[in-house]
């Protein structure tokens, strides 16, 4: 486990993770993209105290876990690696959204939000760690 553990810097994980969850927050909002992504995914948008708990505790375990790989990248200095993998995952999302009805806009704006947490957490591995 010392490979994935060893030199990463675990404060760019814990700021790429929370800044990304943050930036999700604000690109799903009815000021950004949320109103047209809920029709285009055939979901209705909730008021803050109806947000669905468990969905929102996922995308933060799943968001820290790729800041996390990011990290691990980084200190391999692999990036290219991490990048490769968000692109695929991102079109295997995009082809799975296609599949269950969503519309192109929403289907753009999902693989937008996974491409700009991938420059977020690049940003911060390159920011803290030459910080620290």
């Amino acid at each position: 486990m010392g490979e994935i553990t060893n030199g990463v810097s675990w404060l760019a994980v814990v700021a790429g993770a929370v800044l990304s969850f943050l930036l999700g927050y604000f690109w799903y909002s009815p000021t950004l993209f949320g109103v047209k992504w809920a029709e285009g995914s055939g979901v209705k948008m909730n008021t803050a105290d109806k947000m669905p708990m468990g969905a929102m505790a996922s995308q933060g375990v799943g968001l820290l876990l790729m800041s996390w790989f990011v990290g691990v990248t980084a200190q391999a200095n692999a990036l290219l690696t991490v990048i490769l993998a968000t692109v695929a995952f991102t079109v295997l999302a995009f082809s799975g959204n296609s599949f269950s009805g969503k519309s192109q806009y929403a289907r753009l704006v999902d693989a937008g939000y996974w491409i700009a947490c991938l420059i977020i957490m690049v940003i911060c591995q390159g920011v803290i760690r030459n910080m620290f």
